[in-house]
């Protein structure tokens, strides 16, 4: 598990970089909390690949124990991915209501996520 480094605003924000899984349980996200803590971050982008595919199936709980994790130390989280391939109608609105906020934050690209850290 690697780290690129974005400056937005006088804020340092990680982007996760692993070609694997990096998050399957709620202790995967804890440990990368804690990573992203010791280096003084409180803003994350993760991948969608890097998300164990239950998340995306809400019906197993672990996106609401992963994100509640990020809720909880207060890490704001941005998930980039193809989100259109989902067409439950729980996932979808899931999706969008977090969108509404500014903990959990699902977009395309990289270039959307940097834009609404920089709001």
């Amino acid at each position: 598990m690697n780290f690129t480094f974005h400056q937005i605003n006088n804020i340092k924000v990680a982007e996760l970089i692993s070609d694997g899984l990096v998050i399957k349980t709620a202790d995967d996200a804890v440990d990368l909390i804690g990573n992203l803590y010791y280096e003084d971050l409180s803003k994350v982008i993760v991948h969608e690949k890097n998300l164990i595919s239950d998340f995306f199936d809400l019906k197993n709980k672990i996106a609401g124990e992963v994100l509640q994790k990020f809720s909880n130390y207060r890490m704001q989280i941005i998930i980039i991915g193809d989100f259109s391939k989902f067409t439950s109608k729980s996932m979808i609105d899931f999706i969008y209501e977090s969108n509404k906020g500014r903990q959990v934050n699902f977009v395309k690209t990289l270039e959307e996520a940097l834009s609404l850290l920089a709001k």
